[in-house]
């Protein structure tokens, strides 16, 4: 019966030294995969018995003690041995003490390189649609957040310099695509994670056949891996989620910049929740926008584990590596941190104070309007070049007088070209700019109307 620490015991003479005994083991972390290890060998014990190679009173012994052990971690009364490395390990040697003989025969045909590889992809495949739902709740908090200030323009910027109106729905509704973008990344990884590749043993499978396409069937996987060696070296189903992850984080890291400087007293435009931000220790008037500036900071590592484990792959021979036990933190540290940050954006989002009269006040700025003078001379046969520097003459004019584009005469206007009539005066309205704006994609009231109960519709659907 199998009750050593070490499972490589017959090849070695002395005992491991306690220092690799702790640099090495990976259970302080890797417990987590806990419920997918005992899944992954249930099925495989499964596979075993229809080979004839448990009895089904052995099949039903590991069965039975498996769910006693997922059951006592489950209550946190299961102690965890780092003598014994890792999650899979441990849960093998709690067996064979319980149960004895079938314990110690449910590593038949296989590996800990494709256990921890079958692991890994059941345990994802739990943790992205957990994600999945984070980002679909945010997005339901985006568009209540639009809907409730549907007809709201503010200024929009490129360069961090005022450019032409926009609805803030309009606005917000960008992220709502960002974040589907996102959604759609995940289920594409998702398809390339559903391989199973159990069976495939260390590098060259086993002399013992076992039926993957029925222990595949038993774990709900759609398909399994084609090649051994790739299937216990591959990580590229992680480092494509961890990809995924700073996207996501880069998304919300430039939401948070637009929050940070919406929120700054020379914006104005929204205050945060006192739930959701902090004061300073020295200065008693600060304010400070502390999840959306974390945000910022923890897409950093989020960066970082993509590029960890990147070069943790980069320089590996075929098969597995120990290098390859780098992979969980990194794994585990973008899972928990995207999470986070999408829980508490969402919260966060429920209770922030949006500053109409000074958005409006911002909005009063003629020069958001100075592109529609250009499409006004277009509209009058002006070849747009030549329209561009008209107007851009006359926004010259007004502040070498320090005055505005809209304060300006019909004569002013005429004076620079004699496409302009009466009817410019009309064009400096913020209302009739965006309800112009009427192509797919535009900030017209009635195109983000429409966008604001189409995603409605698509999120209430999906939740």
């Amino acid at each position: 019966m199998f009750l050593g620490v070490r499972m490589w015991k017959g090849r070695f003479d002395q005992d491991t030294n306690s220092l690799l005994q702790r640099y090495g083991e990976s259970v302080s972390y890797d417990w987590r995969l806990y419920r997918h290890d005992i899944a992954g060998s249930i099925a495989h014990a499964e596979g075993l018995e229809k080979i004839g190679l448990l009895t089904p009173e052995e099949t039903a012994a590991i069965r039975e003690g498996l769910l006693a052990i997922r059951q006592e971690i489950d209550d946190g009364s299961f102690v965890w041995d780092p003598k014994l490395e890792d999650v899979h390990m441990n849960i093998e040697s709690a067996l064979t003490r319980r149960i004895g003989a079938p314990g110690a025969k449910l590593h038949t045909a296989r590996s800990r390189n494709d256990q921890v590889a079958v692991d890994t992809r059941l345990y994802l495949r739990d943790a992205v649609a957990e994600v999945r739902l984070k980002i679909r709740a945010l997005q339901v908090r985006l568009i209540i957040f639009g809907e409730a200030h549907a007809t709201l323009a503010i200024p929009g910027y490129t360069h961090l310099q005022r450019a032409q109106p926009v609805l803030f729905a309009h606005h917000l509704l960008a992220y709502v695509e960002m974040l589907a973008r996102d959604e759609s990344r995940l289920v594409d990884a998702g398809r390339r994670m559903d391989v199973m590749p159990l069976g495939s043993g260390a590098i060259a499978g086993s002399t013992i056949r076992v039926d993957r396409e029925f222990v595949a069937e038993r774990l709900g996987f759609s398909q399994i891996s084609r090649n051994s060696m790739d299937a216990v070296s591959d990580r590229d189903y992680m480092i494509e989620l961890l990809s995924v992850f700073a996207l996501i984080g880069m998304h919300l890291s430039r939401f948070s910049e637009d929050l940070i400087l919406w929120s700054s007293a020379e914006f104005g435009f929204i205050t945060l929740s006192d739930a959701f931000t902090t004061g300073s220790s020295l200065m008693p008037q600060k304010k400070n926008p502390d999840v959306a500036e974390l945000t910022r900071g923890k897409t950093g590592r989020l960066y970082g584990n993509l590029v960890s484990l990147l070069t943790v792959m980069k320089g590996l021979p075929l098969t597995y590596n120990r290098d390859m036990q780098e992979d969980k933190e990194s794994l585990f540290d973008s899972l928990d941190t995207v999470n986070a940050a999408l829980e508490i954006f969402e919260a966060m989002l429920v209770d922030v104070h949006v500053h109409e009269k000074r958005i409006a006040a911002a909005l009063d700025d003629p020069l958001l309007l100075a592109t529609d003078l250009a499409d006004y001379l277009v509209l009058r046969g002006v070849p747009f070049r030549h329209a561009h520097g008209l107007v851009g003459g006359l926004v010259g004019l007004v502040q070498e007088r320090w005055g505005r584009l809209d304060r300006l005469a019909v004569s002013d206007f005429q004076a620079a070209s004699s496409a302009f009539d009466a009817e410019v005066i009309s064009l400096f309205d913020v209302s009739r700019s965006l309800d112009a704006r009427t192509a797919t994609g535009a900030p017209s009231r009635e195109n983000v109307a429409a966008e604001l109960a189409r995603w409605r519709e698509q999120l209430d659907a999906m939740l």
